[in-house]
């Protein structure tokens, strides 16, 4: 099996796959154009990256190409939908980096509070100005608000208890039920947040959904004198809203930007990192941790060995949601040659199509059981021409969500 990584990627999951059999072409450099040429110049089957962009050009550039591994939690930068219509699947390594940007979140929390790079700075100039920045507010009894409670967001908030603050939170799936088991409040809004927060952090997928949710009303809804912390995406954010938030003395601990530069080292500039009041920026590096990396490139080896040993596509971002199936016909059958194709053939000659299907076998394998989801019921006439072949030991029929699902 041929693999081709874009990116950097750690050492030890490059000798992993070589070491299960796998072909690796590892070239760290690869962007656009030359993407799409390594795609199909390498015959690659899986394409690995991190932060380069996978454009529907790289993807239809290899016929072979049946798998893209995001080696990380977010996968907007890969073209999700094309993948989609051209069969191939896009899985990622959700929550392997969560420990890694929940440190950096809280790193920017207290560098807020108690402005320690820009009393680093003063120091480094020669500047002794200790009446300055003896001024700051404490974390301890403070409210932290959370947008987002996946694996980052529970992360973040176990640090806060650790540091005696409350917790609210909101997210797209959490109850109040489920609020309760993570200890922290439930908050029905992202504005309900706001309202509360003497530290608001962000940890929300970039989707539609989410695009431009730290609105201007929602920096207006923040206390007085907030902090406001965003690693999880430069889209989350609406436009002019954190320099509303410069203008109101909101402290901003950003890790993420609008518009970012594509190269690792370059000229950066964004209106908001030269803003008045207290603004501390890094660079996009709230997953790079040497701890973070090696469990994303763990996470990674094993995507790669389940799609080599068993087809299988383990955190695939891009399954449907719910196929078009409409009935689940079970075949129990002679684990025998021909059989499955027999059956297949007269469901495709009544004109129905099989949307899923697995075949188990029992032990001993001399007997299996096909399940198959239909996008039509067979006919009466259909069932019993599957039943005449003298291998098959059984069959039924149930309509999809009914009892006999």
């Amino acid at each position: 099996m041929k693999i081709l990584i874009a990116d950097k990627f750690e050492a030890s999951g490059i000798a992993a796959m070589r070491e299960i059999g796998c072909e690796v072409d590892s070239q760290p450099d690869l962007k656009d154009d030359a993407l799409a040429k390594a795609v199909a110049s390498s015959g690659c089957e899986i394409l690995i990256v991190r932060s380069t962009k996978v454009t529907a050009a790289a993807l239809e550039a290899g016929r072979g190409l049946a798998l893209v591994i995001r080696a990380g939690a977010g996968y907007n930068t890969i073209d999700v939908a094309r993948a989609s219509e051209l069969g191939i699947f896009v899985a990622n390594t959700p929550g392997k980096n969560s420990v890694a940007v929940a440190e950096l979140a809280f790193g920017l929390i207290l560098a807020l509070d108690r402005r320690i790079v820009d009393g680093a700075s003063d120091l480094r100039a020669g500047r002794w100005a200790k009446k300055e920045y003896s001024k700051a507010r404490g974390l301890k009894g403070r409210t932290l608000g959370i947008l987002g409670m996946g694996r980052i967001g529970q992360e973040v908030a176990k640090r806060a208890r650790a540091f005696d603050m409350e917790v609210v939170a909101w997210s797209r799936s959490l109850s109040a039920e489920r609020a309760e088991e993570m200890e922290v409040e439930f908050a029905a809004t992202p504005l309900d947040v706001a309202k509360r927060a003497d530290v608001l952090t962000v940890h929300l997928a970039a989707a539609p959904e989410t695009k431009g949710i730290i609105s201007a009303a929602l920096i207006e809804a923040m206390p007085e004198g907030g902090y406001l912390i965003n690693t999880g995406r430069g889209e989350l954010v609406a436009p002019g809203a954190l320099q509303r938030a410069a203008e109101r003395g909101i402290r901003l601990g950003l890790d993420v930007y609008e518009s970012e530069p594509g190269a690792a080292d370059t000229e950066f500039a964004d209106p908001i990192v030269g803003a008045e009041g207290v603004v501390y920026g890094t660079h996009h590096i709230g997953a790079s941790t040497d701890q973070a990396q090696e469990a994303v490139a763990a996470e990674v080896v094993r995507i790669v060995d389940a799609y080599r040993r068993r087809g299988a596509v383990l955190n695939s971002v891009n399954l449907c949601d719910r196929s078009p199936a409409t009935c689940l016909l079970v075949v129990r059958h002679r684990n025998q040659p021909g059989v499955l194709a027999h059956v297949l053939h007269e469901v495709s000659h009544a004109g129905i199509n099989v949307e899923e299907m697995e075949n188990v076998i029992l032990e001993g394998a001399h007997a299996a059981c096909a399940r198959l989801r239909l996008d039509a019921t067979p006919a009466d006439e259909v069932i019993d021409q599957i039943a005449a072949n003298e291998k098959i030991l059984g069959v039924s029929l149930a309509l999809i969500g009914s009892e006999g699902e």
